[in-house]
């Protein structure tokens, strides 16, 4: 195992069935029940998120209403609170900010720390998880997992290992068996078509990743080879990031009747993902910053942004995040004239360069 240059202090901190959590704490009676959040299952709606006994029965963010209630009939079926859950993710924020300014949120329930240089002086990164985790709870007394490692990718993946209420670390010394475990499904930054395309391949797990070359990569999946080929070796160089200049290619949408309900901007942003995927593979673009486009009944315009997890133009990708971005920022009292969904930061070139640091051979 080789490690070379300066290693970076990174957490990622992950919210538990954010939405679903808060619902429970503001109605205790929900402890231990099967939660969903979202539309009725007689709606258009769809789940924004469910608590962790409801996932058992195979519920997910994004599955339609109806088809989580034929899953679970038992379910309880809670409507957004969308105030509620901004305010608290703004509580939560700003527990980060009293360790580091350099905090990238990725949605309202997670985030990047680079602690590397922190306000509390503190060398030790598991330290300041075990803090920030400690003083969320005291706040708010909701839960988050908490990955720390020297990269990006690596402390996500910590923070998904041992939910709820998780505290994982990634270091040289573990990286590898980690990794090599890990099924193909479970890498950030592969959706379910790539991990069923990959399984094809007879790749199911790190170990399997590992052994295929970068040629045969980036041969099959275009550029994202690069970024498969680099992580399953430790490797990940990209900075947490606190501001971005993106140049975009979007979509838009006005509407013939202006929409008020949750579930019908859900659909509508469904569309919009679905079609701006499909425009940016055929021109072969990737982006990494998604900018989302609300305008309502009285012409106010309003133009949010955030980062994506890798350079993308995977359609889940660009819902789930547009589907964070649209609940944080979307003012559920007012109707809505046009929706328009674009991602920037914007790589046409169709090559990449591999990272330098590795880990091992």
């Amino acid at each position: 195992m080789i490690v070379t240059g300066f290693m970076k202090k990174i957490i990622h901190i992950d919210m538990d069935a954010y939405f679903a959590a808060i619902e429970i704490r503001e109605n205790p009676s929900l402890k231990g029940k099967c939660v969903i959040v979202g539309g009725p299952p007689n709606s258009r709606g769809v789940v924004s998120t469910c608590s962790y006994e409801a996932r058992k029965f195979g519920i997910r963010s994004g599955m339609s209403s109806y088809q989580a209630w034929k899953l679970c009939p038992q379910a309880v079926f809670v409507h957004s609170s969308f105030q509620l859950y901004k305010e608290i993710s703004a509580q939560i924020r700003s527990i980060f900010y009293t360790w580091t300014d350099m905090v990238e949120p990725v949605s309202l329930d997670e985030a990047y720390l680079d602690v590397t240089q922190n306000k509390g002086g503190i060398e030790d990164a598991v330290q300041i998880a075990r803090e920030i985790k400690a003083e969320v709870f005291r706040q708010t007394r909701l839960t988050c997992s908490a990955g720390v490692s020297f990269n990006k990718f690596l402390a996500k993946i910590g923070s998904d290992l041992n939910k709820p209420d998780g505290l994982s670390v990634i270091g040289p010394e573990n990286a590898r068996d980690i990794l090599f475990e890990l099924p193909i499904g479970k890498f950030h930054g592969i959706g379910k078509v790539t991990a069923a395309r990959m399984q094809k391949m007879g790749i199911h797990n790190g170990k399997d990743l590992h052994q295929r070359s970068v040629q045969e990569l980036t041969r099959v999946f275009g550029k994202a080879g690069f970024f498969y080929y680099n992580v399953v070796r430790g490797i990940d160089q990209r900075e947490v990031i606190t501001e971005w200049e993106p140049k975009s290619i979007s979509c838009e949408s006005t509407f013939w009747d202006d929409l008020g309900s949750v579930e019908e901007l859900l659909a509508q942003l469904r569309r919009l993902a679905d079609k701006l995927s499909s425009r940016m593979s055929f021109k072969k673009i990737h982006g990494s910053n998604l900018i989302l486009k609300i305008k309502y009944d009285n012409f106010e315009l309003n133009t949010r942004s955030c980062p994506l997890p890798e350079l993308t133009n995977d359609r889940e990708v660009l819902y789930r995040y547009g589907e964070q971005l649209l609940i944080a920022n979307w003012d559920c009292k007012r109707k809505v004239r046009l929706l328009g969904l674009g991602v920037g930061k914007l790589d046409c070139s169709g090559d990449c360069e591999q990272l330098e640091l590795d880990i091992w051979n």
